[in-house]
């Protein structure tokens, strides 16, 4: 029956009598106990202790056999959360004004081109990967294990960017429980919080202040809220300045990482079901949020400002630039996220369907909020007499200022606040549980204690969460946000999946990843997934890392510049994730034995292969293999 099963898989038996030639002296049990091992790691072999052909050994020992891995409880327990992970806050509050200021709907031609040649194949690849291995970030590098430290990497980075986006939630969690007032506390000016110089917007006109747009402008009520009442920024002199955690924020992001750990502590049994919540709720809320926005006086106007087309703007290299990694960074490829939700597929699962599904869903949820967003703007500037450009930002400005402004003056702001801030939470919740689940799942498929005890281990990771955290929630918190969310999974994020794009593409090689889908769906990738894999998603992932290097600026917020010694910290944050690429490298190494030549071979051969590489017979060697794509 295993084998019969097997054959339905695509797998033939000479794989087998490659790895272990049967003996007659064999007993029959001995087959039927590396067809389990094999049956049971998604037909492949992933214990490197069997006995190379040459072995002068009769018999081996036992190969013992290790539990079942966990499977969602559901399908759309796995969409829903790949979908709610790489549908974030960046969906609401960034691509909307990328579209605006790049020309409008001429934004959407680099856009979904890179997204067709780049997103997606990356998508695909890094769901194939982690289905068929069934291994998180770090341990799925088996098939070429001197790219382990690319997992490292990753891990790392995930972890990073956990530090300050639970910190980004517990500011919307802070609103949310503000909001159940009856009078919205950004309304207007006369709280202990406010200057003297806070501007009623009803009644001054601040198109003309020195220059300044409206969105810039911060004497508003809405935005001393933000940076005195939450932020406290007026109580740091700078990043040297920070001051003491606050004790409301201290509370919320206690609070944030509470969910978080009863959400992933018992797996992907109990986060899957938490994701119809957290996955399904923004939409619902996008939608309503559209449908009050477009009956608000001169939504339509923001709205025909947001897809105005201007096709001159595609003659500008930084366009090219803000839809590559716009698109790369929306799609959440190389986090490690989309290889650890995956290993816990079924073996046969679609994951090509599942990709084209997911990756789609995501872009159109960014191009349709933008109209929500917009219908906003075009009723903030109509309101306060100004320009759709004085008002259109990005960022925590767009959220936690310009919105929130907007939605005090409507009929029900209350109703309007609660609404749009469960909706930011929500948005958030579900992108930090994946970034925590792959930081879970590629260390504890990789060291057993962590495995055998994921409950503590996820307690270990909130709990190192919580702490770094603290940092971004000081009086001059907003300082050190800037500064991970720059370097933190800048330029290291990118580096990262160009070297896991070439590790799959080129060592392990695309023909054979090709058979891995084969044996897992039933059919290959076409020709055109092929070439993306081997060419141009690596082309487009060195074009966006060259780009990222190019275009870097010393760090600022708003009027402050970040000292020298900052942005030199930064580019150290960036480099401790990207040196474990070569560090690893150089690691698996020195630890194999054999001449330089058999050393090498060991550490770019798939661990199912070390006997060939005994043999002599390394397919690395070979022109064929770099020149072949499938």
């Amino acid at each position: 029956m295993l084998k019969s099963k097997m054959f339905k898989q695509g797998q033939s038996d000479y794989k087998l009598s490659a790895v272990v030639p049967i003996k007659e002296t064999v007993p029959e049990k001995k087959d039927v106990e590396l067809i389990l091992v094999k049956e049971q790691n998604g037909v492949q072999y992933t214990n490197n202790t069997i006995i190379a052909p040459n072995t002068s050994l009769k018999y081996e020992a036992p190969v013992q056999e290790e539990p079942e891995r966990e499977h969602w409880g559901k399908k759309i327990d796995f969409l829903l959360s790949v979908v709610g992970f790489s549908v974030d806050l960046a969906n609401v509050w960034r691509f909307p004004y990328l579209c605006y200021k790049n020309g409008g709907g001429a934004f959407l031609i680099p856009y979904t081109l890179f997204l067709i040649i780049a997103g997606m194949p990356l998508f695909y690849m890094e769901l194939a990967l982690g289905q068929y291995n069934r291994e998180g970030a770090a341990t799925v590098w088996k098939i070429c294990p001197c790219f382990k430290g690319v997992g490292y990497t990753v891990i790392l980075i995930a972890l990073y960017v956990g530090f300050y986006y639970n910190v980004i939630i517990a500011w919307s969690l802070y609103y949310l429980v503000s909001s159940f007032t009856s009078e919205l506390p950004w309304t207007k000016c006369g709280n202990e919080w406010n200057t003297a110089n806070c501007t009623d917007p009803n009644r001054f006109n601040l198109s003309l202040t020195n220059g300044t747009t409206y969105a810039k402008y911060k004497l508003t009520p809405a935005a001393e809220f933000y940076e005195r009442a939450v932020l406290h920024l007026h109580q740091s002199a700078g990043i040297h300045d920070l001051g003491q955690p606050r004790w409301q924020l201290t509370i919320c992001l206690f609070a944030v990482l509470i969910v978080l750990f009863f959400s992933l502590w018992k797996g992907v049994k109990t986060s899957g079901k938490v994701v119809w919540i957290t996955a399904t709720l923004p939409y619902v809320v996008l939608f309503v949020l559209l449908i009050r926005g477009v009956t608000l006086p001169g939504s339509f106007k923001g709205i025909s400002s947001y897809l105005h087309i201007d096709f001159k703007r595609l003659k500008e290299s930084t366009v090219w630039i803000d839809a590559a990694t716009q698109i790369f960074y929306s799609l959440g490829a190389g986090f490690g996220v989309l290889i650890a939700f995956a290993s816990y597929n079924k073996f046969d699962n679609n994951c090509y369907r599942d990709a084209l599904l997911t990756s789609t869903v995501n872009c159109v949820t960014s191009f349709i909020s933008g109209f929500a967003i917009f219908s906003i703007l075009g009723y903030m500037a109509q309101k306060n007499n100004v320009k759709i450009e004085d008002v259109a930002t990005e960022g925590p400005g767009l959220v936690f200022i310009i919105y929130p402004e907007a939605i005090s003056t409507l009929r029900g702001s209350t109703v309007w606040a609660v609404v749009f801030f469960i909706m930011l939470i929500t948005l958030g919740i579900d992108s930090a549980m994946g970034g925590m689940e792959a930081v879970i799942t590629g260390l504890a498929d990789d060291i057993a204690i962590f495995k055998k005890h994921r409950k503590l281990f996820t307690f270990l990771v909130s709990v190192i969460t919580f702490l770094f955290a603290l940092l971004c929630i000081t009086n001059g918190g907003i300082y050190v946000v800037t500064l991970l969310d720059t370097f933190a999974a800048g330029t290291s994020i990118l580096f990262a999946v160009l070297i896991e794009a070439i590790g799959v593409s080129w060592f392990y090689g695309v023909d054979r990843f090709s058979d891995d889908i084969y044996r897992m769906l039933g059919f290959k990738p076409g020709l055109y997934w092929r070439l993306c894999w081997k060419f141009v998603s690596p082309a487009f992932l060195l074009f966006v890392v060259i780009a990222s290097i190019v275009t870097y600026n010393p760090l600022e917020y708003d009027d402050y510049h970040f000292p020298p010694w900052a942005n030199r910290t930064g580019w150290a944050i960036a480099l401790s994730s990207m040196m474990l690429v070569p560090l690893y490298f150089i690691y698996k190494f020195v630890t194999v034995n054999g001449s330089f030549k058999k050393r090498l071979a060991y550490c770019i051969t798939p661990e199912s292969e070390y006997h060939l590489v005994a043999q002599g017979d390394i397919r690395q060697f070979k022109l064929q293999h770099w020149l072949t794509i499938g």
